[in-house]
């Protein structure tokens, strides 16, 4: 078994990209300059796939914590001979602030070391590993640096302490006493057609990063219940954002199982149409209207001008179509779970909810789109009219079935979204005709889910039209304002889904998923909430936030036996679901009602 467990992990990001440090003091995963590029670091995967430690030398406890309001990571370690801390962070661009960070980060680690008490020797193993693994470097000193070329990619490692150099590897040892300081600092930029990495101060480079993080974080003021978990699950999103285009992915790694030793292991760098609606709900919950503004902005300008081809479910950060998927058979995978993929075909896939996600959004923040231009009124008119065309198809679902498409009961009801909220708009979107078109639409979903996606037998709708298969996505349904939440058919559809799927609070997504999706959780606590059950959600929702790690982060599964976080991590759709429950049960508090779909 794997040594290090991916909730060992911090998590660090700089608007472009993230890196992953487990509480040994190694930095296991960082891909530089965006969050799906190939990685330099990748011992995640596989051991030989490149790392970078600074450690004791023999044996210590550990204690570390993110710094207030920031991703800067300080881990303190303490052994015989005495206390050490060390400090890590992706840099921000030196004086950026507030909605300026991450625009355009210098793609430099820094990692500094405080002695504390007494004489602790330290270690430190440099060990770069480019393009997922495959290529070992020359390191070259030159004028005090440690240069690593190889392929695309280049790094320059200043360090206050001197390495030494073997073959594709440095390595050395200092001590760290009372009241020493010691830096690295570690910069990445492509081989050619750029100038040279940078290698900034650390202390300044920390001092400014620490900066921007708390500007950030103090024009991000929410006011509502668990305000740590989700200032902190605000932080993640924002850490998730690819700053130049706006675009929020699922996940900062690929092929992290969902199972240990299974082959659901699928690249989650990459941004889904399926977050929007949820990820826009938690931003504006979290007060972050302009990340609100730009994430709508964003989508017009991945999906361009849609006619009746399929629409992608999924873009690349800066919008690409094209996400095909590759196997790395050289990688062994996280704790020998095959195949390591890069890319992700589901972007193939009919998936028919995502018209219901981006109609749903625009509806939420129609006030921001009015008036409405004439790009955004294209594009909402498009969707509709693909529900229209598309939800009578079987599709992949939500959950992105391989191989097989059904008539998801989740997919008809964003469909009944998409043209709920189209009808909604009425005359903004369409005249008289289209408006009518769509309603009639609307209305045969609506009475086939009712007729067909309710199961006697169980007393639920069901995840798939005339089937008895319980799925925790009818969760949504309340949610989006398909039927009441107190409805005596939904109430006992929730009822069925607590009782058949959680397990300790932890709701699989069906009958033998191997863990608890950590959303779904958070689903149930908003359709708790939606019927009025205050102290049953409040519960839940405090048992779900004491599953994060040691640093508040969620992966984007959880082992209800063990309590072993599973899947890519940190996952930007596990903090949402937190953040968006947290909304429901401070709206519950105040005002005697949970936030459901805006009138």
């Amino acid at each position: 078994m794997q040594s290090v467990r991916i909730s060992d992990h911090g998590f660090l990001a700089d608007g472009r990209s993230a890196a992953l440090v487990d509480r040994t003091g190694a930095v296991n995963w960082w891909c530089p300059g965006r969050f799906d590029a190939p990685s330099v670091f990748a011992r995640l995967l596989d051991d030989g796939a490149g790392h970078w430690s600074i450690r004791p030398d023999g044996e210590f406890t550990v204690s570390r914590a993110y710094l207030d309001d920031t991703l800067v990571l300080r881990t303190v370690f303490t052994t015989s001979d005495g206390v050490v801390a060390v400090t890590d962070a992706l840099a921000l661009e030196a004086g950026a602030r507030g909605h300026d960070i991450g625009l355009r980060s210098p793609q430099v680690l820094v990692r500094t070391v405080q002695g504390l008490s007494g004489g602790v020797p330290m270690r430190v193993h440099y060990r770069p590993r480019f393009e997922y693994g495959r290529v070992v470097a020359y390191l070259v000193e030159r004028d005090g640096t440690l240069e690593a070329t190889a392929g695309a990619a280049r790094l320059t490692l200043r360090g206050t302490e001197p390495l030494r150099c073997g073959d594709g590897e440095a390595s050395g040892t200092f001590t760290a006493r009372t009241g020493s300081a010691h830096h690295f600092t570690l910069g990445y930029a492509p081989t050619y057609d750029a100038p040279p990495p940078e290698v900034p101060d650390a202390d300044r480079a920390v001092a400014d990063t620490v900066a921007g993080w708390r500007s950030w974080v103090d024009e991000h003021q929410y006011d509502g219940l668990y305000p740590e978990q989700v200032r902190r699950s605000g932080l993640v999103v924002q850490g998730m954002t690819y700053r130049p285009s706006g675009a929020v992915v699922a996940s900062a790694t690929t092929s992290l199982p969902e199972q240990l030793g299974g082959d659901r292991n699928y690249d989650y760098r990459y941004v889904w149409m399926r977050d929007f609606s949820f990820t826009l709900r938690a931003l504006e919950a979290a007060a972050c209207e302009v990340e609100v503004q730009q994430q709508f902005a964003w989508v017009g300008r991945a999906m361009g001008r849609i006619g009746e081809e399929p629409v992608p479910i999924m873009y690349g950060v800066q919008g690409e179509r094209d996400l095909t998927e590759h196997r790395l058979n050289h990688l062994a995978g996280y704790d020998d779970s095959r195949p390591v993929l890069i890319g992700n075909d589901a972007w193939r896939q009919r998936q028919t909810d995502i018209f219901g996600e981006a109609l749903d959004a625009a509806w939420w923040l129609r006030d921001h789109l009015d008036p409405m231009g004439p790009e955004v009124r294209h594009l909402l008119r498009a969707l509709a009219d693909q529900a229209v065309l598309n939800w009578r198809l079987p599709d992949a679902g939500m959950w992105e079935e391989r191989g097989i498409e059904r008539h998801h009961v989740s997919s008809k009801v964003q469909c009944w979204v998409a043209l709920d909220r189209a009808v909604r708009f009425g005359d903004r979107l369409g005249g008289p005709d289209d408006v009518a078109r769509w309603a009639r639409a609307r209305d045969e979903v609506r009475a086939m889910v009712l007729e067909r996606g309710w199961s006697e037998r169980l007393g639920a709708y069901t995840g798939a039209l005339d089937t008895d298969d319980l799925d925790a996505s009818v969760l949504l349904m309340p949610l989006v304002g398909f039927l009441p939440a107190d409805h005596p058919r939904m109430r006992s559809t929730v009822s069925v889904v607590q009782r058949r799927l959680s397990d300790g609070g932890l709701l699989r997504r069906w009958d033998g998923d191997p863990a608890g999706f950590v959303i779904c959780s958070f689903w149930l606590v908003g359709c708790l909430a939606l019927c009025g059950e205050r102290d049953e959600a409040h519960e839940l929702f405090q048992q779900l936030a004491g599953q994060v790690n040691d640093l508040g982060l969620f992966a984007e599964q959880i082992d209800p036996t063990t309590g072993e976080q599973l899947g890519n991590f940190a996952q930007a759709f596990s903090h949402i679901g937190l953040i968006n429950a947290a909304g429901g049960l401070t709206d519950l508090d105040r005002h005697g009602h949970a936030r459901g779909v805006r009138s």
